[in-house]
């Protein structure tokens, strides 16, 4: 019997008044009043031109690849090392997606390996910040620009994460987030699209209103709206952005709660992973993460299962992560073969992350603590 969760969702005590208050306005489909605060709260908190909010991050990516025309023939490098959403969104579309390896210390794609997955069909690389840490940046804008492809971040993980003091998800042309419920900041099911240039906006509007320009005639810019691109119904219902707009209210104090659990785990299991040879979270300088999850990696694949199921003995649900991407049916279907990405093929083997999540109680933290320091590899 599970008696502490992988994750337990938080409310901050304002969602169901915001609910009620979405029940009771004229509409609570797509775009109504709650919409329009979370747009305006993310918009200005990250200091950019356009969000629009989505039923998941996955439709997020979908629109991504729309707008970047992605169609057959093109390619665009992805991580191994990251959910299949990612190679989803442009394989919709028919593209390939080339599976590139991650760095051993951040596990977010590996910079310098970047360059020899390009070639003349590369449409963008999209990457992952893992665990709200930051990609190398400066190095993937510098090399996107010399050849002239886009870049899409994935910052599932990472919302009011920093790059060298720059919010993640506003440094690609297009940024993605999750608002699952597993997330910092959640309304059960969500996502968001940050739009980084403004040549995006309107055709990101009419491609979220199922290919039509209704977003234009509700402005009362034209008379009459109609279908005039591709596009499906990606707007959540205002419901669940009241639920959200709760969430993101309270963000400072959100990410307060697990910056302090973080570090605990951080600080009260350093002496067992030296003596035990498992590795804890790497944050860069540079980087100010998002406090999103909490893992650590075992010696060997057979000590990450052993823990996980001594944890299990304890009540306590530890889990695994991705698998990569290369090595499913599908990414061999895309040519993935074993030794292609050999740093994902190792650490996805000995990853495990601790329970982590807004409102865990000390004492919850704490017998994860005990239970994790009396297992000796």
């Amino acid at each position: 019997m599970i008696r502490i969760p992988f994750n337990r969702p938080f409310a901050t005590g304002d969602e169901l008044d915001y609910i009620r208050a979405a029940i009771a306005a004229p509409k609570f489909s797509g775009d109504g009043s709650f919409t329009a605060r979370c747009h305006l709260l993310l918009e200005q908190s990250l200091g950019i031109q356009k969000v629009l909010l989505t039923t998941s991050c996955t439709h997020a990516l979908e629109m991504a690849a729309l707008l970047l025309n992605t169609g057959p023939g093109d390619e665009v490098i992805v991580p191994s090392f990251t959910f299949p959403s990612a190679a989803n969104a442009f394989v919709l579309r028919g593209a390939k997606p080339v599976f590139v390896d991650i760095r051993a210390d951040t596990l977010n794609i590996d910079e310098g390996k970047i360059e020899q997955g390009i070639t003349a069909r590369t449409k963008a690389i999209f990457l992952v910040h893992y665990a709200g840490v930051g990609c190398e940046m400066d190095t993937i804008m510098a090399m996107a620009h010399r050849h002239g492809i886009a870049v899409v971040e994935d910052n599932a993980h990472g919302l009011y994460g920093r790059y060298r003091g720059r919010y993640l998800g506003t440094l690609g042309q297009l940024g993605t987030l999750s608002f699952h419920e597993t997330k910092n900041f959640t309304c059960g099911e969500g996502g968001a699209l940050l739009i980084n240039i403004a040549n995006f906006n309107e055709r990101a509007e009419i491609l979220r209103e199922k290919g039509t320009d209704r977003s234009r005639f509700f402005r009362g810019e034209i008379d009459k709206y109609t279908w005039v691109d591709v596009g499906s119904s990606y707007l959540p219902a205002d419901l669940l952005a009241a639920f959200l707009c709760a969430q993101l209210e309270h963000r400072d104090q959100i990410q307060s709660m697990r910056r302090e659990i973080w570090e605990i785990y951080a600080r009260e299991l350093a002496t067992w992973a030296e003596t035990n040879r498992v590795r804890l979270p790497i944050v860069p300088a540079e980087c100010e993460q998002s406090y999103h999850m909490f893992y650590v990696i075992m010696p060997s694949f057979e000590s990450r299962q052993a823990l996980i199921s001594n944890l299990a003995g304890f009540g306590i649900l530890a889990v695994f992560h991705y698998l990569p991407l290369h090595l499913s049916p599908m990414g061999l279907r895309f040519g993935g073969r074993r030794g292609d990405c050999p740093v994902t093929e190792d650490l996805a083997d000995r990853l495990l992350r601790l329970p982590f999540f807004t409102g865990m109680s000390s004492s919850e933290q704490s017998e994860v603590i005990e239970a994790v320091r009396g297992f000796r590899c």
